[in-house]
């Protein structure tokens, strides 16, 4: 099979063409050959070195947000069948540990991701085992599909499980246009919320209100203050935040007395300060995300498929031109999910 395989850590430069043996199933496993692939930032991330994920090798093949269609199952596979189409939960754990017996593979000791420990989906084909491979109904794209699996899944996890977000609450989301955000406005939409979102720029406020904010506001000195204007003087029940340090006072002070901040993510700084006095004195809840469930992957997937959300593609690029893809991505400068299609 085709395959675009990285070789060494740096730029783009270092992802090359490759052919790669075709992935056969175990007994348990499914091989996919491969419709559409997305970047994530962790794709970037490993690129530049050195890899996050324990386990990581080299030569490596990413792609974590892998849809397709079923070519071929192992010997004891039941529930899929060749020609199925599906979309992949890349989180795959041993299954024996307590954190896997108790639903959160995230969190095992040898954790296995599509992508990023093991072979991902930027080649024609991917082998995985069959209790990660979720059908897709005919009226959703494969393409769309693929675009779902890490920065929705990270949102309805952040959203629901650990920020419990109720309809009627009010939710501010930081960095308004990232993947994990478009998705998290549409979810928190959809559950009743209200949304306000916030990103530095016009067009990516006007974006965010095309995806459902109720308002977006820039992010400056006077966000919080806004914040509190458009909920009656209160502050937000929840702030979604996963840029960290750029976003943390605006973040903390949004909240109302009483209010979850919801951590997942640290693009901007990991070290942050805050009053202890603060925090206690108004009862506020610093939760931080951790690592989705395979529930929540379920969950996410129901309610996409039931209609009435969009996945937002920001670029396709062929299989062959990946390392385009990768600068792209690294600039910065486009809204929504980078495709790849062997």
């Amino acid at each position: 099979m085709r395959a675009m395989v990285q070789t060494d850590f740096g730029g783009p430069e270092v992802v090359r063409p490759r052919a790669l043996p075709d992935p056969e199933p175990g007994p348990a496993d499914v091989v996919v050959a491969v419709t559409a692939a997305a970047l994530n930032r962790l794709d970037l991330l490993q690129l530049r070195g050195p890899g996050l994920l324990p386990g990581f090798t080299l030569p490596h093949v990413a792609g974590m947000d892998v849809a397709g269609q079923v070519v071929a199952t192992g010997a004891e596979v039941g529930t899929l069948r060749t020609g199925d189409r599906v979309v992949l939960d890349p989180t795959i754990g041993c299954g024996h540990c307590a954190a896997c017996v108790g639903g959160n593979p995230g969190y095992c000791a040898t954790l296995r991701v599509v992508g990023g420990n093991r072979p991902g989906g930027f080649a024609e084909y991917v082998a995985v085992p069959a209790a990660v491979a979720h059908r897709v109904p005919d009226h959703v794209d494969l393409a769309d599909a693929a675009a779902l699996p890490t920065a929705w899944s990270v949102a309805w996890h952040a959203l629901h499980r650990v920020g419990t977000l109720r309809s009627g609450e009010s939710v501010v989301i930081q960095a308004a246009t990232s993947a994990v955000s478009i998705a998290a406005i549409q979810l928190a939409r959809a559950s009743g919320a209200w949304v306000i979102a916030v990103a530095r720029s016009a067009a990516k406020r006007a974006a965010a209100v095309s995806l459902g904010a109720d308002v977006a506001l820039d992010l400056d000195d006077r966000t919080a203050a806004e914040v509190r204007e458009h909920t009656g003087g209160h502050g937000a029940d929840l702030v979604l935040d996963h840029v960290g340090a750029a976003t943390w006072d605006s973040s903390l002070a949004s909240l109302r007395t009483g209010g979850r901040l919801v951590l997942l993510g640290n693009t901007s700084g990991d070290q942050v300060s805050l009053s202890l006095a603060q925090v206690y004195h108004q009862g506020l809840r610093l939760l931080g995300a951790g690592a989705y469930a395979p529930a929540d992957f379920a969950a996410m997937l129901d309610v996409y498929f039931a209609g009435g959300l969009r996945v937002v593609r920001g670029a396709e690029y062929p299989l062959a031109d990946l390392p385009a893809a990768y600068a792209r991505l690294e600039s910065g400068d486009l809204v929504g999910k980078i495709l790849i299609r062997p």
